[in-house]
């Protein structure tokens, strides 16, 4: 009797674990892709803050090499992304009674190009955006821009993540 049940727990649970295997935790479908290349964004807005471009561009690459199995190229990508930073800006949000600004938003705008080698019709150009919202009599530099950085990056990134490969 216990031969029987500990052959029908195996049974199950192997059938379990080999019809899970089809499908992924992060919502990424890559296909039959392999290699993925990603050019480096550079900054071309009319205010450019030094560090964004080559953080933006890691951060962009270690998204997908953490929630895919493509593996990095520096050219002939199966999945390729170019494009650049086109937007940096501060501006006012919300007003005080006596007319200064009492929070301040910070946009970063992001053109991108992926093309899918594999299957042209994925391919496209769109421009991905994303705001941080910081205390008007706060300065831009410090934890404040890291901060602000780390939530308009993350989620720019994601988006882009979410265009090319999870068809959100």
């Amino acid at each position: 009797m216990k031969k029987i049940f500990y052959l029908a727990l195996f049974s199950i649970s192997t059938l379990l674990f080999v019809a899970c295997g089809a499908y992924s935790f992060t919502g990424g479908n890559t296909g039959d892709a392999k290699t993925l290349q990603i050019d480096f964004f550079p900054n071309q807005a009319p205010l450019v803050e030094p560090v964004l471009t080559q953080r933006f561009t890691n951060d962009l690459i270690d998204l997908f090499i953490r929630q895919t199995n493509l593996e990095p190229a520096t050219s002939n990508g199966d999945l390729f992304f170019s494009g650049e930073i086109t937007g940096f800006r501060v501006t006012p949000m919300s007003g005080t009674s006596d007319q200064t600004a009492a929070q301040n938003r910070l946009t970063v705008t992001v053109n991108v190009r992926f093309v899918n080698k594999l299957k042209p019709k994925d391919d496209f150009e769109k421009t991905f955006s994303f705001y941080s919202d910081f205390d008007a009599n706060s300065q831009l530099t410090g934890s404040i821009l890291e901060n602000a950085l780390d939530e308009i990056v993350e989620r720019i990134t994601q988006d882009i993540f979410n265009a090319s490969v999870a068809k959100w």
